[in-house]
């Protein structure tokens, strides 16, 4: 574990676990705000490190490592920003009076694909996928053949679509259940068994728990391939009936796991129904299309949020969009050519810092606005694919 030097001031100070892109523009927030920013990450020099006033390396797991850290640092605010996190620690924290956001509860709850399963289809009795449990081959093979294929099989504890596979002919079975035991977060090989559903749409409903009650953002609809975010827009456009459907499966599942911040709430929206997907105690990927669209980003709601600040959510364009750039290299510290991207009219560009470039990994967006959402998202996919990175 590596100790950054300690800082003492009067600023409220929050404890991000995570340093990735979504933590990286929490703490830009978090300055403006005049917070003292602290980043944990499991690799040194990730992304919201290099604007943090301080930061520590070590495997969240860890419990212990951990738990030194916040005693040292005794923060206003944990803010976990990944799911690779020990969440029993923060239980533990929590109970001792440190403030998790938004609750040690709802992190551990959701990372876990069981327990959110259990809250929203068996306490809320909200419309989900048909689903079953497996905890070896032989009853994923039992799974698959009671609902039906083609399924989708991953993880109980994992995110951003590792470990997520579809199963569509009989051999697919024993891939989908080695690759869910190898992409796990976590203990144990248990995976979930989801009935595949060919939606019409799929939104991302970003959800403020405030002092003032609950607040929605526009809805977002994007696009994920291998599991994965690849694209957003918003305003998505969806009859006003189903939005407010959407609305109180969003209200009800962020009730009942409560605390304060922002939750992104992913739905299906099939045949004119609802059907509640997933959700994140957190800023959420598809959700950075905010940083053109509205204006206060996901990142300042989330703040306000368990600040105890007003906020006031409007869409400042009529339409925008995100789009991932990805890496085709493998380097360390690779360089951007972004002249011909920033080129292209109402576009703008994040680029995440990462040390290392890998091929296929997320290294930027790109967003872009218009008057439409055709236009913003095909501004936004030129403007990502014209980042020359080498």
């Amino acid at each position: 574990m590596r100790l950054g030097t300690p800082l003492f001031s009067n600023a409220t100070k929050i404890l991000l676990l995570g340093g990735g892109e979504l933590g990286k523009e929490i703490v830009i927030e978090g300055q403006r705000l005049g917070l003292e920013c602290i980043v944990v990450d499991r690799y040194q020099h990730a992304p919201a490190m290099q604007v943090a006033h301080r930061s520590y390396v070590v495997d969240m797991r860890d419990g212990e490592g951990l738990r030194a850290i916040i005693e040292r640092e005794i923060p206003d605010y944990i803010i976990p920003e990944i799911e690779a996190i020990n969440t029993d620690l923060l239980v533990e924290m929590e109970e001792f009076g440190h403030r998790v956001v938004p609750t040690a509860s709802a992190t551990k709850i959701t990372m876990d694909r069981e327990g959110i399963r259990r809250l929203t289809a068996e306490r809320l009795n909200l419309k989900t996928a048909k689903y079953r449990f497996a905890e070896s081959l032989e009853e994923l093979r039992d799974a698959v053949d009671y609902l039906g294929m083609p399924c989708v099989v991953k993880p109980i504890m994992s995110s951003s679509g590792k470990g997520q596979s579809i199963v569509r002919k009989k051999e697919d079975i024993e891939k989908a259940w080695n690759y869910a035991k190898i992409s796990a977060r976590g203990l144990g090989s248990k995976v979930i068994v989801e009935e595949f559903i060919d939606f019409d749409y799929e939104i991302t409903l970003l959800t403020a728990k405030t002092e003032e009650g609950i607040k929605f953002c526009p809805p977002i609809g994007h696009i994920q391939i291998d599991g994965d975010y690849h694209e957003s827009w918003q305003p998505h456009p969806m009859p006003e009936e189903l939005l407010r459907e959407a609305q109180n499966m969003a209200y009800k599942v962020v009730t009942m796991l409560g605390g304060r911040g922002i939750y992104g709430v992913e739905l299906f929206i099939k045949d004119n129904e609802v059907i509640f997907s997933e959700v994140s105690p957190r800023p959420h990927d598809t959700g950075m299309v905010t940083m053109i669209t509205q204006n206060m980003s996901q990142f300042e709601i989330h703040l306000r949020s368990l600040l105890g600040l007003p906020l006031n959510i409007e869409l400042i364009v009529p339409a925008g969009a995100s789009h991932v750039i990805k890496s085709n290299i493998n380097k360390w510290a690779p360089q951007y050519d972004i002249s011909q991207a920033l080129s292209i009219p109402n576009t703008s560009l994040r680029i995440f810092g990462k040390p290392l470039a890998r091929v296929g990994r997320r290294m930027g967006v790109a967003l872009a606005w218009g008057e439409n959402i055709n236009s913003a998202r095909e501004n936004a996919k030129k403007c990502a694919h014209s980042v020359e990175i080498y």
